[in-house]
């Protein structure tokens, strides 16, 4: 099953089950794929977040209903998966800009449609890649861990004190790493880090990590930094990932490599600045 389908399918799984309390692992177990990939591919191929869209999927149904039945509202905010008029409330009139109760008596709403997935895959595409078996190796690097519905605002909150703490003076930030190891859940962790010299001194509140050994296909991202790699990510996930159906993504791993950490600290809006994007793959 290619990406296009594994979505759409997605999709039609979680409209049958928006009264139910669903979970990301209960829909990627359904696809028979793991949770971290398919939050990753959803997230770039839809522009929402999982859980973001069915939330708002929940919400646009429950307004729905305010406006054409007698139901009450409790009974609608549980049916939808609120165990309280509070929190049903606030998550509301945060979404539609109205209370529920002004909305009974005839205020606006807001309509999220479910998304129809449409991905034409065109041939001729420009994508510079190779496939590579890696040893295992290490890095040493400064670790956090985060929920995949928030974490796009807060790894750049954790770079922004990587720099302030001046953990730039004690380690080059030459790789950015997505880990779920078991691929399953909510969270992931993710590491700023460097190749680890065993005769260099760890600095406090530094790990080392091993990464396993794999077939890595390794993509090439030359240009703007923030703006190419998400040109490639869009790229795997809406026609590599499709087009490829001999692979499939091994592990719950992701890897941006910096050419030059030094540069990274300058800026990396150069044209001809180069990075890569690393994914886990094997043979079907």
């Amino acid at each position: 099953m290619n990406w296009s389908e594994s979505i759409s399918r997605a999709i039609e799984y979680i409209e049958n089950n928006l009264t139910n309390d669903i979970s990301i692992e209960d829909i990627a177990n359904h696809l028979y794929i793991s949770s971290f990939y398919f939050q990753k591919g959803f997230s770039i191929v839809c522009g929402y977040g999982v859980g973001e869209y069915i939330r708002n999927r929940k919400l646009s149904l429950a307004a729905y209903e305010l406006l054409n039945t007698d139901n009450k509202i409790i009974d609608i905010a549980l049916k939808y998966g609120y165990d309280s008029p509070d929190s049903f409330t606030k998550a509301f009139t945060r979404f539609h800009g109205s209370t529920p109760t002004s909305v009974r008596k005839g205020g606006k709403i807001k309509e999220f449609a479910p998304l129809k997935i449409n991905i034409t895959l065109k041939g001729g595409y420009t994508m510079e890649y190779k496939i590579e078996e890696k040893e295992a190796f290490k890095v040493i690097g400064l670790k956090n861990s985060f929920k995949y519905e928030t974490a796009n605002q807060e790894i750049p909150k954790m770079w922004k004190k990587f720099f302030i703490k001046n953990a730039f003076s004690k380690i080059k930030p030459k790789y950015a790493i997505n880990i779920d190891n078991n691929m399953k859940g909510s969270e992931f962790d993710y590491i700023i880090g460097d190749d680890y010299n065993q005769t260099s001194k760890i600095p406090k509140d530094f790990e080392i990590v091993e990464i396993p050994k794999f077939t890595w296909v390794i993509f090439s991202c030359t240009g703007p930094a923030s703006i190419k790699m998400q040109e490639i990510n869009e790229k795997i996930f809406k026609e590599w990932l499709p087009s490829r159906n001999e692979y499939e993504i091994a592990a719950g791993y992701n890897i941006e490599i910096y050419s030059n950490p030094d540069d990274y600290k300058n800026g990396t809006d150069d044209e001809k600045y180069y990075c890569e994007i690393w994914i886990p793959i094997k043979k079907k």
